[in-house]
């Protein structure tokens, strides 16, 4: 069996010895263990030793998912197999994080190759676009390889900034625009968000937004936050996360909670899932600093839906606590902070930022801003009525 060493490094912090198997680009083995502290959020550590299934789904989990668009004709460009060769290609560099694998007995450093102050490859992200590499010679050392979603994706450095650059799906596209909307909508309401703007490439619109984790920072996303206590079967989903963020000393984590729940209620959000929220913690300190501003939001305003459903909410899913969006957003436990006033004439936003879309017609784009309205409406009964609970 081909095996390489390594060692899990947290930024210049080594966390513990690993056998990588190399055709599978999975965790064969899991040895001394360096720094406890260091391990992974929601990576159990018993006796001095980690979990190594639970290690080897975090890692296959920075992979690009299988799911990806494009991702099997990339995979045949780049000559890999599958998405976990990748991971070991660009020894596990991210941008949501400072995790990465140092091979054993090499002299390199975090300060040496980090994608935050070290440029990277594009070729990854081109041939993930369908663009094909410029160079003979392919680079995979590129925070492509460790995305995460189902959407078209790539990284790129726009003046000196890491940013993200999202398509959309299906004969509307409508992502993007719904990424830029919520942030309009977050702007006003004075919620912490990413802020996306419109880019065009070929007539296709993408949403652009800079990275929010720094150098300094990272993101853990909500599943591994749960997986650091036991959930008591009468504990609900939502009151077992907040009880997670509480005991690790995540502040007014049940504001963010009562932001993320009102926004994703008034855009119809049908795939807020663990991974696309969050908390962030200061990856040298170890300091839990707060709630992730709300990112991630384009699967929202009937995105897939025909036209004759847009308005209608008996065909739409909801996550990650509830599976309708009217019992979800009962879980908010203040709406004293929301003047859904500040949300006057975003419909006129919409139909501004749409106008000219050549996959969004003028039918599509007026229904969406009149539900947007209604949405507006019925979110302000609600919280009229005092129909939110206290804890769920």
């Amino acid at each position: 069996m081909a095996e390489s060493s390594y060692i899990l490094m947290h930024k210049r912090t080594p966390v513990a010895d690993l056998q990588i198997d190399t055709p599978t680009g999975t965790i064969s083995a899991v040895g001394r263990v360096h720094a406890a502290e260091h391990v992974p959020v929601g990576i159990p550590v018993k006796k001095g030793m980690i979990d190594r299934a639970a290690l080897n789904a975090w890692w296959k989990g920075r992979a690009i998912p299988a799911s990806r668009s494009g991702i099997q004709h990339a995979l045949h460009e780049l000559q890999v197999p599958a998405t976990e060769i990748l991971l070991e290609k660009c020894l596990g560099l991210s941008l949501s994080d400072q995790y990465w694998i140092c091979p054993a007995d090499s002299p390199i450093t975090w300060d040496d190759i980090n994608f935050f102050t070290h440029p990277f490859s594009d070729d990854v992200g081109n041939i993930l676009f369908g663009q094909g590499s410029t160079s003979d010679r392919i680079s995979l050392m590129s925070p492509d390889n460790t995305s995460d979603g189902w959407l078209k994706k790539r990284w790129t450095i726009l003046d000196g900034k890491r940013c993200l650059i999202k398509g959309g799906s299906g004969a509307t596209q409508q992502e993007p625009y719904n990424e830029v909307i919520a942030s309009a909508i977050m702007e006003r309401l004075g919620v912490p968000h990413v802020t996306y703007t419109l880019l065009y490439q070929e007539d296709y619109p993408y949403s652009v937004c800079e990275d929010f984790i720094t150098a300094e920072t990272e993101l853990i996303p909500a599943w591994y936050v749960m997986q650091t206590r036991k959930k008591e079967n009468h504990v609900s989903v939502h009151q077992h996360y907040i009880n997670c963020c509480e005991e690790l000393g995540v502040p007014n984590i049940r504001e963010a909670i009562d932001q993320m729940l009102v926004v994703d209620y008034l855009l119809v959000n049908e795939d807020r899932h663990q991974s696309n929220f969050g908390i962030v913690r200061n990856a040298d300190t170890l300091a839990f600093l707060g709630a992730a501003p709300i990112f991630d939001s384009g699967t929202s305003l009937w995105f897939d839906k025909p036209l004759s459903l847009i308005g209608n909410t008996a065909h739409l899913t909801c996550k990650p606590f509830k599976v309708s969006h009217e019992e979800q957003v009962k879980l908010t436990s203040s709406f004293a902070w929301l003047d859904l006033s500040k949300l006057d004439g975003i419909e006129d936003e919409w139909m501004e930022l749409t106008r000219g879309s050549l996959f969004l017609d003028e039918r599509r784009r007026a229904a969406i801003a009149q539900a947007l309205r209604e949405r507006i409406t019925r979110l302000g009964q609600i919280a009229h009525s005092g129909t939110s609970a206290s804890s769920g």
